[in-house]
């Protein structure tokens, strides 16, 4: 048996007051409708409005609700999402002007990510980001309580505000509730370091695939590596971060990580939510922004992930756009250094993205042979936080390391090259 969809309307603003980045579009509404149909839901209308600056109570203005009233009973919705930030005043004037749920853009992208976390670290991050949204927006959830009296008329002695002490209960517990997540997100980042400084010990670079939502990410990590990730076309398919080896030469292996994709407009507490997660772009050795080609705003979206991938410290990352389902685009395609055109559904282009990467991790690193005395052995210890140390053999000259190194340590290992037969290259 099918079940029932919700069917909600829609509403979005473009106001000249807003920043340029927060305004609605036809082609935002158009991902709004996608987000609710990925969340289980159907947009049966959905209107635009443009003003100068949105309304302090009813942030459309009383034409617009008065107009969604008329658009949620003729079309029976249960449900009116808007496609910018609420504050918790007006998500509440709205909710009892239109007599439906109603939910912002954030609030949509949290009870998705909700649906699709699977792991446990995945859980923790969305709940984290649920009760950092829900807590502001506490105040009138109880007002149902206040309301109860024993005579319908004045609340009577002793039964005053027992929904404000119901509000502050509950505060108290979602406070102390995400105190102890951010203490378990706290032990995952912990975990994460000792798995990345494994992973630089034994000279394995890693790779991350990032993009916005429904770019092709999945489909190109299971080209890569052979692997069977669940890749379909739905925004936000990958929630928790898949890693495979990926043999990029026949001389070099990587781990290639499949990241969540990004959108416009994300929620700033899921960005700090998922920080354990995201903070691996910060460590990688290189990274791979998929670009959807085929999709009209495919620019717009590429700005999107740059700006997010500055913000989390990513930026100086060497990168490559990969600009995916160019076997659905009929114009030119782009060129240029660290840019690959491919279709990861059929493969085309694979083996020269393969070839570009390989250039960009081995670009400017050296492999380097070092005779370090041990009056100066704590040089070792760099090498194993900043570098890559392949071996480690102590002998009565001193100890002698093969490691490969960035072009930023190579001032502070020349001196000990080429002492006993030792080498760079």
């Amino acid at each position: 048996m099918e079940t029932k969809k919700e069917r909600a309307v829609l509403a979005g603003l473009s106001a000249a007051a807003m920043p340029e980045s927060e305004r609605s579009t036809e082609l935002s509404m158009e991902e709004l409708s996608a987000l609710v149909e990925t969340a289980g839901g159907e947009a049966a209308a959905w209107l635009l409005q443009n003003r100068p600056a949105p309304d302090a109570r009813s942030f459309i203005g009383d034409g617009k609700v008065g107009e969604m009233k008329v658009l949620i009973a003729r079309n029976g919705c249960e449900l009116a999402v808007f496609d910018n930030a609420l504050s918790p005043s007006q998500m509440r004037v709205l909710s009892e002007e239109l007599g439906v749920r109603v939910l912002d853009r954030s609030g949509l992208i949290l009870d998705i990510f909700a649906q699709r976390a699977q792991t446990r670290e995945g859980r923790l991050q969305v709940e984290l980001a649920q009760y950092e949204y829900l807590l502001p927006r506490l105040t009138g959830m109880w007002t149902h309580l206040v309301r109860q009296t024993a005579g319908g008329g004045v609340s009577p002695i002793g039964t005053r505000g027992p929904g404000e002490t119901q509000l502050e209960t509950d505060r108290r517990h979602i406070r102390r509730r995400i105190r102890k997540l951010r203490e378990e997100l706290e032990d995952v980042r912990r975990v994460r370091g000792i798995q990345r400084r494994k992973r630089e010990k034994n000279a394995v670079p890693s790779v991350s695939l990032v993009g916005y939502t429904n770019a092709g990410k999945s489909t190109l990590l299971n080209c890569l590596t052979g692997a069977d990730i669940p890749a379909n076309d739905r925004l936000f398919d990958t929630l928790d971060t898949t890693t495979r080896r990926v043999r990029i030469s026949e001389t070099q292996e990587a781990l290639l990580s499949d990241t969540v994709g990004f959108i416009r407009k994300l929620p700033a507490h899921l960005i700090a939510a998922f920080k354990a997660t995201l903070e691996e772009l910060a460590y990688a050795d290189a990274l791979l922004h998929v670009i959807d080609l085929s999709n009209p705003d495919w620019e717009a979206q590429a700005e999107v992930v740059d700006a997010l991938i500055a913000q989390l410290g990513a930026a100086e990352t060497p990168c490559v756009r990969v600009f995916n389902k160019c076997d659905a685009y009929t114009g030119l395609l782009p060129r240029g250094e660290n840019i690959v055109c491919i279709s990861a559904k059929t493969g085309e282009g694979a083996a020269e993205l393969l070839h570009r990467l390989s250039a960009l991790l081995e670009n400017g690193k050296k492999h380097v042979t070092l005779l370090i005395p041990y009056s100066d052995a704590g040089l070792l210890e760099l090498l194993h936080r900043e570098g890559a140390v392949s071996a480690a053999e102590y002998t009565d000259a001193g100890i002698r390391v093969g490691a490969v190194i960035r072009p930023e340590l190579w001032g502070r290992v020349r001196a000990y090259v080429g002492k006993d037969g030792a080498d760079g290259g």
